[in-house]
């Protein structure tokens, strides 16, 4: 470990440090400032967050209550907020969210397939039903958990111990916001819908992702780590023969969010983990296309199961991250609809009997560009490999663009011990 403690030292002062077009970087993590060509959130104006905060806007937080108190404040002027602790936005537990008379047996009961069938859904069910009862519940929690975050923001961890559980950030529709140095639990949706015509069996339905940028531009997100925490789903229980999913995405970019730097983030033990672009139509293409720019470095992905992420749209560069995968693993990268995915100098650690074919998976016919990735410490083309076993989805090399928007570009081979001893909360004091 010792070594691994000075590597740590070594990585994150670089991470931190200021390129010499901007002032020397400060020892007080809300004054820091995302470096110059750190990722697609450093074109343009850059990413500053609320580091020009007066003393007036710097906040510190203890509790929920305080927290969302510090964000309203102020409008957009910058503003800091310090986090100490972890903070429950769900201490009081599901029950102080559910609408009087919501009961999970009568949904369980009225809503099962042999009573229900599996050929409608329950968008038409009134407002006194089970199903209304479950809406109305969930607008509850809803209301709660979320936490809008304005412009010209600065949220920073104190410490090795701070963070949140059961919380929704909620980046929507502001310019220039920094989120560092936070442990997220995921948020549990209490009250997840069943939805009878979503496949062939029906399926269970939750909300909350832990972070949405949503129409956002210029946010950088560095040395946070998500993760499920205590609620794993290998320890849901299943409902009409279905998993009772109460978790949806650790990481949204969608709406036309663009500008977004993620580096030296842990992503772990979760399902579907980051979407970038969230529909396939022309009413969200409009807004998509020339958007969703976004860089990925120096993340640990471990133990999830599909996106990391799943791309559509947007012009996406993803180089010197650690992909460490176990049973349940479906894929990293999914290609989606008019996806420019650069995927570089990237390592993957895959168990015995996970095919490296298995890392890209082809949602639409989109080109990418796949170089200098090591699987287990071999160098793999992963798009040859791929193709070579799965033929009926051909991937197609070349993503008809070259990132230049790039720090240190670290050799392939040393990946996984610079990530693994670098990435995440805690990591920056």
């Amino acid at each position: 470990m010792v070594g691994c403690t000075a590597l740590v030292l070594s990585v994150t002062a670089t991470a931190s440090a200021q390129p010499q077009s901007r002032p020397a970087a400060s020892r007080d993590l809300g004054r820091q400032v995302l470096g110059a060509h750190d990722g697609w959130a450093a074109d343009g104006t850059g990413t500053t967050g609320g580091s020009a905060a007066d003393a007036a806007h710097v906040y510190t937080v203890t509790t929920w209550a305080e927290f969302k108190a510090a964000l309203a404040a102020g409008g957009s002027a910058p503003k800091i907020v310090k986090v100490k602790g972890v903070i429950d936005a769900v201490a009081e537990g599901c029950d102080a969210f559910a609408a009087p008379g919501y009961d999970f047996d009568a949904y369980l009961a009225k809503y099962s397939p042999e009573a229900w069938g599996l050929d409608t859904d329950l968008s038409a069910e009134p407002d006194d039903s089970p199903e209304g009862l479950r809406r109305a519940s969930a607008a509850a929690q809803d209301q709660a958990i979320k936490a809008n975050v304005p412009a010209n923001t600065t949220i920073v961890g104190v410490g090795r111990n701070a963070g949140f559980k059961g919380v929704s950030l909620q980046i929507k529709a502001v310019d220039n916001v920094i989120v560092r140095n936070l442990a997220f639990e995921s948020p549990l949706d209490c009250f997840p819908q069943w939805d009878p015509t979503d496949g062939t069996k029906g399926n269970w339905n939750s909300e909350y992702d832990t972070a949405v940028v949503y129409g956002s531009t210029h946010v950088w997100l560095d040395h946070n780590t998500f993760s499920d925490g205590s609620h794993p789903d290998s320890a849901a229980p299943t409902y009409f023969g279905m998993l009772y999913q109460q978790h949806d995405g650790e990481l949204d970019i969608v709406r036309g969010a663009d500008l977004v730097t993620a580096s030296w983030n842990v992503f772990s033990d979760h399902d579907k983990t980051i979407l970038i672009g969230n529909s396939d139509s022309e009413s969200t293409a409009a807004g998509d296309r020339g958007h969703l720019r976004a860089t990925f470095h120096h993340n640990l992905f471990s133990g999830l199961v599909e996106r990391a992420p799943r791309v559509r749209f947007g012009q996406v560069d993803s180089y010197n991250n650690h992909f460490v995968a176990n049973g349940d693993y479906s894929y990293s990268f999914g290609i989606g609809k008019e996806s420019r995915l650069v995927a570089e100098h990237n390592a993957f650690t895959l168990p015995q009997g996970i095919s490296a074919a298995k890392v890209l998976k082809r949602w639409n016919v989109s080109p990418l560009t796949a170089a200098d990735n090591y699987v287990n410490g071999v160098k793999t083309d992963l798009i040859a490999v791929h193709n070579a076993e799965i033929p009926a989805e051909t991937l197609q090399s070349g993503a008809g663009w070259t990132p230049t928007l790039r720090t240190r570009v670290d050799p392939t081979t040393a990946v996984p011990r610079i990530v693994d001893c670098g990435a995440g909360a805690g990591r920056l004091g």
